[in-house]
């Protein structure tokens, strides 16, 4: 079992997204919990443009502390916007990702779905931070047209995993609450419609068990497209991301579903705004090293 630590933590940490100072801070602090593995997220084009811009700095941290960077996250919504202009810009933008994700070796690069142009009344997902157990009132235009999203989404996914392979990585999307593709089975649609082997799916836990799946039904549904999986405990109502252990999973019933299809990638600890973070963090690696032990992973 390959553990690593999830970017969640930065953020929960230090704000959507971390400064750049915050960011080598909070590199140094995911290695002193033990994690010789960690993500790295690009929140938006200065971000993302800020981080690719210090990306021999943080190769060189990363390699004096030694940890490696194993998934590269750009966060740019605008991939699926439906104006032609903007989403040429955000495919640009991901060009950039693909080489920052390349510089640092990794072996997945992940993208999101995002939420689809609704008008919220209030709260929307994912806007300004990561919050769970929100609910959300909308009004859905007149002129929007699902059919048509659809098949920019399809569009777009088809155009990052033909570069993603290019790049010589693996491009997952990552189903989340209160976004356009949140639960299994309509990720599994989205891998049909793209048809490219090198798109697959990240298997969130915190997310799919609020949806109220059973998450070894989940990885036999989509057994052979599991790049990734990140993983938070909850008690099945509320997206939350808690220590493992502190919700209803079944995680022996997972890892057997995981152990059956052989899977061998990484496992990252995707847990956030919560107290006791650090902690939190280390008793979830403990607890998948216990599993791990327990079940001969």
């Amino acid at each position: 079992m390959k553990i690593n630590c999830c970017w969640l933590y930065a953020i929960s940490k230090y704000g959507y997204p971390p400064s750049l100072r915050d960011t080598y801070k909070v590199i140094q602090e995911m290695a002193g919990l033990g994690f010789n593995y960690i993500e790295l997220e690009g929140i938006g084009e200065r971000n993302l443009k800020e981080l690719f811009q210090n990306r021999q700095k943080i190769k060189k941290l990363t390699q004096d502390i030694g940890i490696k960077i194993v998934n590269f996250c750009p966060v740019l919504s605008d991939l699926v916007n439906m104006e032609d202009r903007k989403r040429r810009k955000a495919l640009q933008l991901f060009s950039t990702a693909l080489e920052l994700a390349s510089f640092f070796e990794c072996k997945t690069i992940q993208l999101d779905s995002y939420t689809p142009p609704l008008k919220f009344k209030g709260a929307s997902p994912y806007q300004d931070n990561v919050d769970f157990g929100q609910q959300f009132e909308v009004i859905v235009d007149p002129d929007f047209n699902w059919k048509n999203q659809w098949e920019v989404l399809v569009d777009t996914m088809s155009i990052c995993a033909e570069q993603s392979k290019k790049a010589g990585l693996k491009l997952c999307l990552e189903p989340r609450v209160g976004e356009m593709v949140s639960n299994s089975d309509s990720v599994m649609r989205l891998i049909d419609a793209v048809g490219d082997e090198n798109f697959g799916v990240i298997l969130d836990t915190g997310h799919l068990h609020a949806q109220k799946e059973i998450l070894a039904l989940s990885v036999e549904k989509l057994n052979g497209s599991i790049f990734y999986v990140h993983v938070s405990d909850n008690d099945g109502c509320r997206n939350e991301h808690l220590s493992l252990g502190k919700g209803t999973i079944d995680w022996e019933g997972l890892f057997l579903a995981l152990q059956k299809h052989k899977f061998n990638g990484y496992i990252g600890i995707d847990l956030g705004r919560i107290t006791d973070l650090d902690a939190a963090m280390i008793n979830s690696k403990q607890f998948l090293e216990k599993l791990a032990a327990k079940m001969g992973l």
